[in-house]
């Protein structure tokens, strides 16, 4: 189990020191950032909770990361876009990132520990970091909370394009794996029966080759076939599982290893049930299937079908995100939503969350169309924002609503708005927001509240730069 660096501020070598000396300093954004979590310690005990939770004795035991290292690692990892890999390999090359992630002159150890700690950090724990510094920025002066603007995005979740038989085919060749490793270490309790992942493969991509008169007269016997295989595997694993119920393995190890496979198969099966049900209603029955009882992968079953209305993509797989940004550019609020929520259904939430904040409503709320209601109207009225810039969706605009679209305020409102569209973009070209490699709907929260907090900590990192710097008194 992954254990804490008993040493939380590890002093720094002769050769630290003297790097230090002769002037090797850090990117000026980065250290920015660092010294704003240096001046923000709740920063680093959040972080300490979650990876002490669950062992008996903390301060003991072999050395690991320190709560510092993990969260400035973190950070790191999302503001260069790296994985674990390249993460581990720049920390060990580079001395000032050495520097920034608290590493100096130690050893940086393997890219699994830095995946390790990152496992241990909990949602909550992200969110109350996220809040901590939007409170940090606002008590700092360094955002009032004035404007606000919103809007909704995709982040993808990494699957492949769904199709019920490549579902089909992907529940055959993940429970004849999982089988054949628990046969590996049992060989005598899985019960042998033939593989039928040619069979199931050659199904597969008979389907995806049919050309569209094809599919009138030979898709469905097709599928017929490749249920029935799926069926049989799906059998085959419910006897695998029962019959090593009592099976314990040579050692200790096998043992464990046992109960995680069985685990396993007992999950995938459940979710095979489900890709036989809906190719059964849909292929077989004609039946529409409606998409909050469809799963689209077997890997990441959390997955959403998401449809916008956008001309070259008109289906998106993964999740909407609601997002909330200040003029500063720091994202005061973030969600990440279940299913395929109506825009329109955040604003009264949002000034609400907004109001606990700052104190008050902003000044300005800018959103598309997408958000118009008239309860959010009455909403805006009510909150007395003063400029609540939502177009109008739809239907004939009376005068005086068409007197306020035109009005000064409300086009600069709608022009201010537009900025969350490159913050989105910069969100996900940036800092890999575009597509959540990371596995599990936990995983995929964590992954989008820290990349929210990485953008945060560097826009308060170039407002502190340009608070330092002097001013220069016009002539």
């Amino acid at each position: 189990m992954l254990s804490v660096m008993r040493i939380a501020d590890p002093q720094i070598s002769f050769a630290d020191a003297e790097l230090l000396r002769q002037g090797v300093q850090l990117d000026p954004l980065l250290g920015k950032i660092s010294d704003f979590i240096d001046d923000h310690e709740e920063l680093v005990e959040l972080v300490r909770r979650d990876l002490e939770r669950g062992l008996k004795k903390p301060k003991t035991g072999r050395r690991g990361l320190s709560p510092n290292q993990v969260l400035r690692s973190l950070i790191l990892m999302r503001i260069k876009n790296w994985d674990y890999r390249e993460l581990c390999e720049r920390i060990r090359d580079g001395y000032t990132l050495r520097n920034f992630t608290g590493f100096y002159s130690q050893p940086v150890p393997k890219h699994n520990a830095f995946n390790q700690a990152f496992n241990r950090l909990t949602l909550a724990t992200v969110e109350k970091i996220n809040d901590a510094v939007i409170q940090a920025a606002v008590d700092d002066g360094l955002e009032d909370g004035n404007k606000l603007r919103v809007d909704t995005t995709v982040v993808e979740t990494d699957i492949h394009w769904p199709t019920d038989a490549t579902l089909l085919w992907d529940t055959v060749r993940v429970l004849t794996r999982l089988i054949g490793q628990l046969r590996e270490i049992i060989p005598a309790g899985v019960p042998s029966f033939p593989s039928r992942k040619r069979a199931a493969r050659r199904r597969m991509r008979k389907l995806q080759r049919m050309s569209a008169s094809q599919r009138q007269h030979q898709q469905v016997s097709t599928y017929r076939e490749l249920l029935t295989i799926t069926q049989e595997v799906l059998a085959n694993a419910r006897r695998t599982v029962d019959a090593t119920e009592k099976s314990a393995g040579k050692t200790a190890t096998d043992g464990l290893m046992i109960d995680v496979l069985r685990k396993e198969i007992t999950r995938y099966c459940r979710l095979g049930d489900r890709v036989i049900d809906q190719t059964r209603r849909r292929v077989l029955n004609g039946e529409q299937v409606p998409a909050s009882e469809k799963i689209y992968s077997i890997f990441e079953p959390h997955t959403d079908l998401i449809k916008r209305g956008k001309v070259n993509k008109p289906v998106e797989f993964g999740h909407k995100v609601f997002l909330a940004e200040s003029a500063r550019g720091l994202i005061t609020q973030y969600r990440v939503l279940d299913g395929n929520p109506s825009d329109e259904d955040h604003v009264q939430s949002c000034l609400n969350r907004h109001k606990n904040t700052f104190g008050s409503a902003p000044e300005v709320f800018a959103a598309d169309r997408g958000f118009d209601s008239t309860s959010n109207q009455k909403a805006c009225g009510k909150a007395r924002v003063a400029c609540p810039s939502i177009p109008q969706r739809g239907g004939t605009k009376s005068s005086q609503r068409q007197a306020l679209e035109k009005s000064p305020a409300f086009k600069k409102a709608q022009r201010f708005r537009a900025g969350i569209e490159g913050r989105i973009s910069v969100l996900f070209r940036g800092r890999g927001m575009k597509r959540c490699l990371a596995c599990g709907k936990q995983r995929f929260d964590l992954f989008v509240g820290v990349t929210v907090l990485a953008n945060n900590l560097l826009k308060i990192a170039e407002m502190l730069i340009k608070k330092s710097k002097p001013r220069r008194r016009a002539a």
